[in-house]
């Protein structure tokens, strides 16, 4: 009884652990819109000074139920229940379908790699809008605040970004009761206002949100950009699924965040309503004079972890990318020893950085960036529900019927929103949609050259049962058998290795033993132990090894190795060499790639990190020989 209570106390303390890490990383973006959001759809109703009652109702309702109906039933309820083995996001998604799609696999392929170059030009507006929105209060505290909100701004970039290498875990930890502060601060300066007039609560009906979309008009359509900010964050909660997990976030949701949301957006219309002149700056002027400061600095640090959400959202999707083959090896590091999903991956770190300091200087205010971000956000969700329509039929089963009239109201809600949005390309808009599409491109080249250089690389491949064959053939010019184990890693495990082929022809030996080594990635985010390895013997000297491991994991060759020897393969690493194929890519006119496709390739493939790095090698017991391949 004694261990079971104990074990019980311990799920239970894990459990209160990530639903606080939830709350601090998954909901710190959705959780600063309220800054901005009102404030930015309102500003077009405002006639010298004076704002109509049922815009204000009609608004808000608007703003309420599009939380509900986005947020909680699209992804609290649905997509977080889309997972794949735990991950989340649009290319666990996208893995997921790979798994059960036929003909439309292109057509998948294309729609997953958009709603990821969506979301990582999501993750770096966020952080620039958030921050400077929350530090654009300090001018309500004295105007002479105003020249330092962009320094300001780039400042506390710069330390968000150093502390990335600390870990999730150690962020959480930090974030998550500030903003269970900053949540129950929104509740309370919603709360205070609410009885000012209480007409506000008609907002709760639906019908008022409906009103507001039929009879607002063209401006209205324009408005509707400005809404949709309520929800911005949402894909971040899916992407981050596989730091939390399903249940801690889904708890954060309904316990705290959505009441505490819902509970401001209503204060800030019942204030406007009896204080018009509170349009300037609704959110700020819900708390007292003495409260303001405090609120300042507590929004101050709510961006930042706003900031996080997304950051955390775009480690998860670039390792997705890198184990499916979207983008080169990467240097991922894990950074916590319970938690597999919890890494931090330099390299993108780098990049949204220098695009988070280009957007704050590019922009100026948040009032302007605003204008940008919506379309990023309104892209990625109609990417993942035109995504969750084929999930709905190939992985649970649903008719092609019912699975549309399930998600077409949602879709056409989407769409409206998206088209909203659109109407800001001229004012900003065009930046979300040129990240995307660069980052798209990037994709796009990585994945068809490797499938190009493979295809090439192939004919000129020798089988490799032939070679082995060839060997076994006595003659004069045999190479001379040397003691120990060599392993060359190969991703074609059917051909003869160049790397093999080199060694032989260069140094004129052969170990004892041979391990013709492919490492496996799985389009699932585990694989269990048992799984992992397979064993194949091919000849007296000859030994073919195939290493599987999930999207999510880390590719630790000499780790896995060490587990054949239950398999009765006596892996002894100071008497192994592994050899490397390290290839020089060169540019061959007129053939294969178009020219622009040829030097981005060879640039992402000169970005990548070593093979041994990333296989986890031991540096002492690497050889590596080098070739030219022209592509």
């Amino acid at each position: 009884m004694t261990t079971l209570h104990a074990d019980g106390e311990f799920h239970s303390r894990k459990f209160l652990v990530l639903l606080l890490g939830s709350i601090g990383v998954v909901y710190g973006d959705i959780g600063t819109s309220p800054l901005y959001a009102f404030r930015e759809a309102l500003r077009p109703f405002v006639a010298d000074g004076v704002v109509r009652e049922d815009v204000v109702i009609g608004l808000i309702s608007l703003m309420v139920w599009t939380l509900t109906i986005i947020v909680t039933f699209k992804y609290v309820l649905f997509l977080l229940r889309a997972d794949n083995d735990g991950e989340g996001g649009t290319l666990s998604l996208l893995a997921l379908l790979m798994k059960k799609s036929g003909s439309y696999l292109p057509v998948l392929f294309f729609a997953g790699v958009i709603g990821a170059a969506l979301f990582i030009g999501d993750a770096m507006i966020t952080p620039a809008l958030s921050v400077m929105s929350a530090l654009e209060g300090l001018k309500l505290v004295t105007p002479a605040f105003a020249d330092y909100v962009l320094p300001m701004s780039a400042a506390i970039m710069v330390g968000l970004f150093l502390v990335q290498s600390k870990g999730t875990a150690a962020v959480s930890n930090f974030f998550g009761p500030v903003t269970v502060v900053w949540f129950l601060a929104m509740a309370w300066g919603g709360l205070i206002h609410i009885g000012d007039n209480l007409t506000i609560l008609q907002a709760l009906n639906p019908l008022n949100a409906l009103w507001f979309i039929t009879h607002a008009g063209a401006v209205g359509l324009i408005v509707l950009g400005a809404v949709f900010l309520t929800v911005t964050g949402a894909e971040a909660l899916y992407a981050d699924l596989g730091h939390f997990g399903r249940r801690p976030i889904q708890w954060a949701w309904f316990i705290l965040v959505f009441p505490a949301l819902t509970l401001n957006y209503l204060g800030q219309g019942a204030l406007v309503l009896t204080h018009p002149e509170a349009v300037e700056n609704p959110f700020y002027l819900l708390y007292p004079d003495w409260a303001l400061l405090p609120i300042v600095i507590l929004a101050t640090m709510a961006t930042i972890i706003a900031s996080q959400a997304v950051i955390t959202g775009a480690f998860s999707l670039a390792r997705q990318a890198v184990h499916l083959g979207f983008l080169p090896r990467l240097m991922i590091k894990f950074t916590s020893e319970t938690n597999t999903g919890q890494i931090y991956v330099p390299a993108v770190n780098g990049v949204l950085f220098i695009g988070v300091i280009v957007l704050i200087f590019s922009f100026g205010d948040s009032e302007s960036l605003a204008t940008a971000y919506g379309i990023s956000v309104t892209g990625a969700m109609v990417v993942t529900t035109l995504m969750a329509h084929q999930f709905l039929r190939q992985v649970w089963g649903y008719s092609t019927l019912t699975a549309t009239l399930l998600l077409l109201p949602l879709l056409l809600v989407e769409a409206v929103f998206l088209a909203a949005n659109l109407l800001k390309i001229h004012d900003g808009g065009w930046v979300p949609v040129a990240l995307a599409i660069a980052i798209m491109l990037v994709m796009w080249t990585w994945t068809r050259g490797t499938k190009y250089l493979k295809s090439k690389i192939a004919q000129s491949d020798i089988p490799l049962t032939d070679f082995i064959a060839a060997l076994e053939k006595k003659s004069k010019h045999a190479p001379a058998i040397v003691p120990g184990t060599a392993v060359f890693l190969t991703s074609v495990p059917d051909r003869t290795p160049a790397v093999l082929l080199h060694n032989i022809k260069h140094n004129h030996v052969l170990h004892e033993r041979n391990v013709i080594l492919t490492v496996w990635t799985q389009d699932k985010p585990y694989v269990p132990e048992a799984e992992r390895i397979e064993m194949q013997k091919l000849s007296d000297r000859f030994l073919r090894i195939d290493l599987t491991f999930g999207f999510m994991e880390e590719p630790n060759v000499t780790k896995a190795l060490s587990i054949c020897r239950k398999k009765g393969f006596k892996f002894e690493i100071m008497q192994t060499s592994f050899y490397l194929g390290r290839r020089v890519l060169v540019r061959s006119p007129n053939v294969g790639l178009p020219a622009w496709q040829e030097r981005l390739y060879i640039a992402l493939a000169n970005f990548g990190i070593d093979p041994s790095d990333y296989f986890k090698l031991p540096a002492n017991r690497v050889v590596e020989l080098g070739e030219q391949v022209a592509i």
